[in-house]
């Protein structure tokens, strides 16, 4: 990373920590909103780049830190803004963030790299990941079935279990093949200079400042999302699936971006499937554990918000594992099967069905 870079990323995480400290008070929910938007975004790049650091300095090969530790890291603020939200007794933010993450990842995010640039793959590196991130939403759409039909009270301890299930497996293949891929010599070994006293000191700053930054840009999400929600006359759950959503989805937009840059649509679309695991897999039990009792799931979320994470998702691997490749008209359908959700979760179904 460039000197400027990291200069940056020095002066402007505390002066937007300042600012909202010193005028939070005074300005409007839409403006902090924004401002956690950033934090989020800003703290998560510089945090990600630091546990980067720390975890090889500490002798874990890079690929498996890439597998592992960065694959969290980038989970980290969606997961904090559910985990605020569950703990706040939000549940419809905390799972609407969740889902709602996963949705846009694919039929925004994903759609517009594939849309970009069209790609063939190798089946065999995305069967695995495609089929886990297609089950977890298969079994977040039926526990939603159920919750609505009044058979079970919500998202918990079983769900919770079977999606942790879901998560090692997960975890587990991303260790397999980085080990793989050390013994085949692919590694890059860190130089001398990544451990000189400067480069130490600065990560160790960046890797405060960077959690500093996510753990206050989701509180400002949470608190103002409902704000927003509440001046509007709306469910949290409309704000939580589409801006609260897509603003902790930046990470994974700003990846796909680079990598469309790059013309390495592969690598943005392998960076969503695993983020979007992560999210289905491991952002739900952890809600669950901190709510300390199941989840309820309404029925908006159940009926519009469950059964679109998995259509987007079908859409979105099954014709490419059987073609082997990924192309524009996936990626416009995608695009479309979004627009349409954002319609109905703004619009609702009650009041989209009187119109007609």
């Amino acid at each position: 990373m460039k000197k400027s870079e990291i200069l940056i990323d020095f002066c402007l995480i505390p002066a937007l920590l300042i600012v909202n400290f010193c005028l939070g008070g005074s300005l409007p929910a839409i403006v902090m909103l924004v401002v956690g938007i950033v934090l989020i975004v800003k703290g998560g790049d510089v945090f990600v780049d630091a546990a980067t650091w720390i975890a090889e300095v500490s002798g874990i090969p890079k690929l498996i830190v890439g597998a592992t530790v960065v694959s969290l890291a980038t989970t980290l603020p969606e997961l904090l803004v559910s985990a605020m939200a569950a703990g706040e007794g939000k549940v419809d933010m905390a799972i609407g963030n969740a889902i709602g993450s996963v949705t846009a990842n694919i039929g925004l995010i994903m759609a517009i790299g594939i849309i970009c640039i069209p790609a063939a793959v190798k089946r065999k590196d995305y069967l695995l990941k495609s089929l886990l991130m297609l089950g977890s939403a298969i079994v977040i759409v039926v526990v939603g079935s159920f919750a609505k039909a009044g058979k079970i009270d919500g998202i918990g301890t079983v769900t919770s279990i079977l999606l942790i299930i879901i998560f090692v497996i997960a975890m587990t293949d991303n260790i397999v093949a980085a080990v793989k891929a050390v013994k085949k010599g692919s590694e890059d070994k860190l130089g001398p200079e990544a451990k000189t006293p400067v480069v130490i000191v600065s990560n160790i700053i960046k890797f405060i400042l960077g959690a500093v930054a996510i753990v206050f840009g989701a509180d400002l999400l949470v608190d103002n999302g409902s704000i927003i929600a509440a001046d509007l006359g709306i469910e949290e759950r409309v704000i939580s699936v589409t801006v609260i959503a897509i603003g902790t989805s930046l990470p994974e937009l700003v990846t796909t971006i680079t990598a469309v840059i790059k013309k390495q649509s592969s690598l943005g679309v392998g960076n969503i499937i695993g983020a979007n695991i992560m999210d289905l897999t491991f952002i739900m039990p952890i809600c669950n554990l901190i709510s300390g009792k199941p989840l309820p799931v309404a029925d908006s979320v159940a009926m519009i918000d469950f059964p679109a994470c998995l259509v987007v998702g079908i859409v979105a691997v099954l014709p490419m594992l059987i073609t082997k490749k990924f192309t524009r008209t996936q990626g416009v359908i995608l695009l479309l099967l979004y627009s349409v959700y954002v319609v109905l979760t703004v619009l609702g179904v009650d009041k989209l069905a009187s119109m007609f």
